[in-house]
């Protein structure tokens, strides 16, 4: 498994090319110290994964990853982005700009080691307080504008299961669960996520979640406070 480092502090990006280079299975094969670079260099080495700063010099984080999910050649891509910060508006915009993740730099080893395995087999996460908040902000959204939908023409071309299953996606329902739920195989499950992506044009499961708060599909009660498997 390929992994980039983006970062500006060149301590911290030996400190992680360490961990991850001493894990079977996973290796660095790039780094950089600010956006432009990151851009540069993962189209030279098209990585699995980016593990992506967001205050950095130059270009920040958000409008690197931005340009390397955009890219039809890193469209295998995937950016973790790991910042010292939680704040919202970071979080939001690195969704927007396609991130399939966001966790904190105080985070233990193990678990980035995970995160990356983890964001690379397709999965999204987030620290459990940055999913809540994350949570909070799409109810508050939706309380805001009068409890309608977002964007309800997006789902016009789904069929009614898909719209069950986007629904239960968004309440952080991994595939075995929705499974469960709807009393289907995780094959069938597995089928209506892979046209959701398709049909909604979603890069991850992170924006089928997104989808699914802006279309006014979650209810708030049901709203996930952890992050989960697909």
């Amino acid at each position: 498994m390929r992994v980039v480092l983006v970062d500006d502090e060149p301590l911290l990006r030996r400190s992680l090319a360490m961990i991850i280079d001493a894990e079977p299975g996973l290796a660095v094969v790039g780094e950089a110290g600010d956006g432009v670079e990151a851009v540069t260099v993962a189209r030279t080495t098209a990585p699995d994964v980016v593990l992506m700063d967001v205050r950095m010099p130059r270009v920040d984080g958000i409008e690197a990853t931005r340009t390397i999910c955009r890219l039809p050649e890193l469209a295998h891509t995937r950016v973790l982005v790991l910042s010292m910060f939680d704040l919202d508006e970071y979080v939001f915009h690195a969704l927007r700009a396609g991130a399939s993740g966001f966790l904190l730099k105080d985070s233990r080893p193990d678990d980035l080691l995970d995160a990356i395995r983890r964001t690379h087999g397709g999965e999204w996460l987030f620290a459990p307080s940055i999913l809540a908040r994350l949570v909070e902000h799409f109810v508050h959204k939706r309380h805001t504008a009068g409890g309608g939908s977002a964007g309800p023409s997006r789902l016009d071309g789904l069929t009614a299961r898909e719209v069950e299953v986007l629904g239960l996606i968004g309440q952080g329902l991994s595939n075995d669960e929705i499974a469960k739920h709807l009393t289907i195989a995780v094959k069938t499950v597995k089928t209506h996520v892979s046209h959701l992506l398709s049909k909604l044009a979603a890069r991850d499961r992170v924006q089928l979640v997104i989808a699914a708060y802006d279309a006014g599909l979650v209810n708030p009660a049901a709203a996930p406070t952890r992050h989960r498997r697909p």
